[in-house]
Order: C-alpha cells, then structure tokens, then sequence
C-alpha cells in the first residue's frame, strides 16, 4: 500500500472544498437573482396574478331594450324563458368531448343528438349552420324552449349532465303585434364573436362573452344603446374553489328603447296589402310572356312627408326573426338562405333595386324644364319615336298629338320625353359629347339624390345607379374583354348587343339617353329613395334623411334623447315648377293614367296625387311601381314581374290610404276608423321607471273585402303603365 503524504492529501481536500464553496455561493447567487428578480422587479405583477387566479367573475348579463312603435307597442322586447345551454369547456374535458352527455341531453329535450351536437360545434368556414359564432368559454344555448319538466330533471340528475345547465333567462322577443312582422325593419340577433371582443375591448362599450349582437336592422343600427352594461360580480376563492369574499359587484343597467317612427297599425296594413297585390298579381295573364305573373318579390314604404320619418315599411318575401333567438336550426337557415329561398333577409325597401319606370318622369320633367323647354310648352306626342333605325314606341303605341309636358306626365307619353332627350343628347356633341356637356337629365337626377344612399338608418343601404358617361366609361373598361369575345354581328339578341358594346360601349348613344329619360336601360333606384323624392315633392322640395329611429329612452326612463328629422338636400326646381308638378301629379290621380284606382277619391279635402310605372326587365316580366303623396304622407310600392303600376299595386296603395284616413269606397271619412288621419308628433307616455301604457294591437282585418271593380272599356282603355 502506497502511503500518500499527509501534505498532498490536506492540499487536495482543499481543492475540493474551494470547488465546494465556488459551487454553492454561485447556486446562492443565482437564487438570490432569481428572488430579487420574482419579488423586487416583477413583484407586483405577479402578485396582481396571483390574486386574479384566485378571483372568479360571475356575469349577469343585461336586460335588452326594446323597440317599440309611436305609440309605445313592442315591436321587440324580451320574455324569460327556460333556457338550456351547454359549456364546451367541461364537454372538452370529457374522453368522447361530452358526446354521451349530449345524447342523453338530446333524449331528454326531445330532440335527435345530432341537432343537439351540431347546436355546439364551432362555426368556422367549413362548418355550415346551425353552429355557435359566438365565444367558446360562454355557455351555448341547446334551446330557450324548454319545459319546467325539462329543466327539473337535468337538475335532479345533475351527475348525468355535467356541463349543462337549466336556468330562467331573459331571451329576444318579436312579438308581431297586430300581426305587424317589420322583420326587416327590426333585424336579429346573435352571440358575439371573439374577434368582436378583441376589436371592442379600448372602446367606451366592449363587449362580455355572454353578450348578444344586431346583426342587421334596427337592432344592428341601436346595438350599443340597446345592448347596455352586463352586471360583473368577482368573488375570492381560495384553492380549492370556495368563496371566502366579494371582490367587487358591478350591477348591470338595462339597455335603453328605441322609440320608432313605425306604427304596427299602419305596418300591418303595409304587409297585408303588399301580400295581397302579390297574389292578386299572380292571377293575372302576361300576354308578353304567356303565362301568369310571377309576383316574386315587392316592398312598400309609408313615409310622413314632411320629416322623412317611416310610418312603414314592408318587404316579401319575410321571414320570422324568433327564429334566430337561441340559435337558428338547419332547417330555417336553409329557408332563409337557399337558392329557393327568394332571399328574405334582404329588405327590398332599401335593397332591392330596380329601374323605376315612369315614376322617374318627375326627374326628366325637372330636367326638361331646367334645360330650358318650357312646361306648358307643346311637344309631340306620337305613337313611336325613331332614333338610329331603332324604333321606341309609346305604351300600346297610342299617341296623343301635342301636348304640355304636364299632359305628358298625366298620361305617361313616352315621345315627349324621348323627343327631348334627344334634342339634349345632339346639343351635348352625340357620340362626341363636347368638353362642357350640360348633361341636364343626368346632373338633375343626381340632385334628385339618385345614385347615392339616402342615409336611412338602417344598415346595408344600396345606391342604385345613374347611369351617366363616367359610369358608362367605367363599365366599359370592367367587361370590354367579355364583350368583345361573346360578340356576334348579326347573331342572336345578347350577341348583337355584346357587339354593339364591344364596339361603342364606353360612348352615351343616342338609345341609351332618349331609354333612359322615361327611367328605363341601366338605370336603378330603391323605393325608399322614391319614396324621400315623392315626400319631398310634396313638401316643397326638402330632401330629408329617412329615419325609423324616434327617440331613444334610458333604461330608467329619465332620459329620453329625441331624434330630430335631418335634410340632406333641396330638390332642384323653382316654386313654380313644383306647383306645375303638383298640378300634373293630381291629374294623374284624377284623369290619367292612376285615375282608374281613385274613384271616389275626396281630392277636395285630401288632395291626392300619383305616378304610375312599369317597367321593362330583360329576361323577366314588368316590375311595377306606383309612387304617390298627399300633404301628409307619400307611399311607394314596387312588385317585381308584378305586371303595370296601376294594375298591379294601385288597388293595395289605394286601400292603404284608404286606412290612414279612414275612408270607404265612396271617399266618406270616418276619423273614429283613421288609423293616423296626421302623423303622429308626440312621444309615447313614459312612466318614471321607464315603462309605457301601450295600447292594445288588434290584427288588421278589412271590414269588408271588396268586390273586383267592374271593368268596364273606358277603365280598361285608362289604364297606363
């Protein structure tokens, strides 16, 4: 055995020692940094952590306000219901991701499992409705129809049902009083999106995961003063989950209501006599096309002439916007959606778009007028007008010889208007229009507001078109190619036109200035835009901003936040003009081409006048128009391939005045049966905790359904676009 020197085996522990100490002060050191850096530097921050792991929120969701007509009748408000909902964050939890659950749920709701499932999948680009678009951490409501029965056995059985809930809710409700649907008007709801809480969370309204979300009409326009402020409570718990305290209690204020211009009454008279002049238009023979009208869609507007403010508004197809509260099923998605469906959601008032027809006259008149042609000058009026070998003929080609360009708009002469517009479109350079081209039937139809929206507030507004030399120029460039390659001389209608535009397309022609002065070619418009122009021929000239918004009124019924009527514009006539309008306007009533659908009229006392219009589709029928006013209110309907103006809407507009006045066949009044013989200016009566006495809605339901006018040969040979 090797002795080692005591010397080298002490110098050697040494060394280990030393290794030892470096080891251990570093490790120290090193936690001594990691201390300081926890507690000194991000102390606070993770204390706040730790506090909020141990603080739980329980959200009391605000109650919705309501929308309620001008007389304070609910036109949407809410109703507690038993509402069944699911948490996909314990579902998830679960080895089938809570399937059995589900199932078991399913049988218990009456319902098929695949129903309850598909309630609760996510939605996302691939997944088709019903899904949830709402938060994935919010319970997802299965249904807000469940039965006391229901609710109590998936409480008893609490174990069977982990996850789910049964608990009393206040849900949306649209209660269609007098069976007054407004579905368009009102809109719907649905859960908010993650995206939405992102975006919200620096404004003075974010939004909480349990919040419901407008998605379109009134309830998208009002979201943020209906939502209000869901109530937050935050208790602390401790580890294990048990409340030890109250953190904080945020209480949640009620959303305030919208007062509507609306009034149910009149807005189901609206829907009833569009729905009726439908399918009386469905009965009727296109000698054009060979088989019946179609009558595939209409929308009608009931505007106060004098603020712009909707009385009402009607679009068919509609659709029932309960279907939507508690998440819409697959079935009525599809309803709402499919290619047969006719597309309900759109409202057609201020959606749909159409050429006008001859209602567009009173634009062309201005025009003519403004240009510098005399209104009660003498221009003729043939049977047929010729421009470049095309041949435009006058409604069942009659004529009338020379007459004023009031007469014109009393009988719809189609030449005068050509005539003009011709001579106009020469001035102006033809096919190589000078630098300072007047322009007047296109610059007069944008100071009519045409080609632009109207500013309603309502969501998703279109503009419609006037088709003047930039669009031209525009529209040109976009489908050139597709033109030029469909093209044919000579072939069939569509490749002679793809040719023709081919060619010229980016050039105003004669043809398309002398079609579109009667409201005809590429020209679109809306009804509510027609509707603001008749209101404001009414008035005097005012252009004012349609609105179906009143007032809005807090929760607590304190503050009431009136919506004052807005002009975005004057019409561009003198006095003058206007009165001739006027005056040619109440002839058409009397003695032209509306004057069939008038009988009885009292013009004395409630002096009517009105525009009729048909208008020429290619590929379809007609779309009618009827476009009217008395110093109270101005109507407009369109039926689309509804057949003419007067034919097809004049009987339901008729009858719908016939509703505000109070008025029978004969022209007698009775103000006890006028449903608002004048607008209605006064807010309803709000009680001090924000309630209101609204009156009761009865159906509308005609006294007595009137018999078919007798077509007798004079009514028949009266009857224009």
């Amino acid at each position: 055995m090797t002795n080692i020197p005591e010397t080298g085996r002490t110098q050697r522990v040494q060394i280990r020692l030393i290794v030892i100490q470096v080891l251990v002060f570093s490790l120290l050191l090193t936690l001594g940094g990691r201390l300081w850096y926890l507690q000194i530097r991000n102390g606070q921050e993770y204390s706040d952590e730790a506090k909020n792991n141990h603080v739980q929120q329980v959200v009391q969701p605000a109650v919705r306000g309501s929308i309620l007509d001008a007389r304070g009748v609910p036109l949407a408000d809410n109703e507690t219901r038993l509402v069944v909902s699911a948490s996909r964050t314990e579902l998830m939890k679960m080895k089938d991701d809570g399937k059995s659950v589900l199932t078991r749920l399913a049988g218990v709701l009456g319902m098929k499992p695949k129903e309850v499932l598909d309630k609760v999948r996510l939605c996302d680009s691939k997944t088709p409705q019903p899904c949830w678009n709402g938060s994935p951490y919010q319970p997802i409501p299965v249904t807000d129809e469940a039965t006391t029965q229901q609710a109590l056995t998936i409480r008893e059985r609490a174990e069977d049902f982990p996850g789910i809930t049964a608990e009393p809710t206040a849900v949306r409700r649209y209660g269609a009083p007098g069976k007054a649907n407004t579905a368009q008007v009102l809109g719907y709801l649905s859960p908010v999106t993650d995206e939405e809480i992102t975006k919200a969370q620096d404004t003075d309204s974010p939004y909480l995961r349990s919040d419901q979300v407008g998605r379109s009409g009134l309830e998208r326009t009002y979201d943020k003063e209906l939502r209000g402020k869901a109530g937050v409570t935050r208790y602390e718990v401790d580890n294990l989950g048990r409340v030890i305290g109250q953190a904080k209690n945020d209480k949640a204020e009620p959303g305030s209501s919208v007062v509507t211009s609306i009034d149910a009454r009149v807005q189901a008279v609206a829907e009833y006599e569009l729905n009726g002049a439908m399918k009386e238009a469905r009965k009727s023979f296109d000698k054009n096309t060979g088989e019946n009208y179609k009558a595939d869609s209409g929308a009608v507007v009931v505007m106060e002439a004098k603020t712009g403010r909707v009385v009402a508004m009607a679009s068919l197809p509609n659709y029932d916007p309960n279907s939507w509260v508690g998440g819409i099923s697959a079935k009525d998605y599809a309803k709402l959606t499919g290619k047969k469906s006719n597309f309900p959601l759109l409202n057609r008032a201020i959606q749909g778009q159409a050429a006008p027809g001859s209602i567009f006259k009173v634009i062309s008149s201005t025009a003519a007028v403004n240009a510098g042609y005399p209104f009660d000058g003498h221009y003729p009026c043939p049977s047929s007008y010729n421009v470049g070998g095309q041949t435009f003929k006058n409604f069942e080609s009659q004529g009338y010889g020379d007459i004023t360009i009031g007469r014109a708009l009393e009988v719809s002469c189609d030449t005068v208007y050509y005539g003009i517009a011709h001579k106009e479109w020469l001035k102006d350079g033809g096919m190589s229009p000078k630098k300072n081209a007047k322009d007047w039937f296109y610059k007069t139809a944008h100071q009519f507001g045409l080609g632009k929206e109207t500013g309603i507030d309502l969501p998703n507004e279109v503009s419609g078109r006037v088709p003047d030399r930039k669009w031209k120029q525009d529209f040109y460039k976009a489908n050139k190619d597709a033109w030029c390659k469909q093209g044919k001389k000579g072939g069939t209608y569509v490749e002679q036109i793809a040719y023709e535009n081919c060619l010229e397309g980016d050039k105003m022609r004669a043809g398309d200035s002398v079609n579109y002065s009667i409201g005809q070619g590429d020209t679109l418009v809306t009804p509510i835009q027609m509707a603001t122009i008749y209101a404001a021929i009414s008035n005097g000239g005012t252009l004012y901003d349609p609105t179906v918004g009143k007032a809005v009124v807090s929760g607590d019924g304190r503050t009431v936040q009136e919506i004052e009527p807005k002009s975005h514009g004057k019409l561009p006539f003198s006095r003058k003009t206007r009165n001739e309008i006027d005056g040619a306007l109440a002839g058409v009533a009397t003695r032209g081409s509306a004057a069939w659908r008038f009988g009885g009229w009292p013009q004395d006392k409630i002096p009517m006048h009105a525009k009729t219009g048909t208008a020429e589709v290619y590929g379809k029928q007609t779309t009618s128009w009827f476009a009217t006013y008395t110093k109270d209110y101005s109507i407009v309907m369109t039926i689309s391939q509804g057949g003419t103006g007067s034919g097809a809407s004049g009987p339901a507009v008729r009858n719908i005045y016939d509703s505000l006045y109070g008025l029978d066949d004969s022209g007698k009044q009775d103000l006890k049966k006028a449903l608002l013989p004048t607008p209605q200016k006064s807010l309803p009566k709000i009680q001090q905790d924000g309630s209101i006495d609204a009156p009761e809605i009865k159906p509308y339901n005609p006294a007595s359904q009137k018999a078919p006018e007798e077509q007798t040969l004079a009514a028949i040979l009266g009857r224009r676009d």
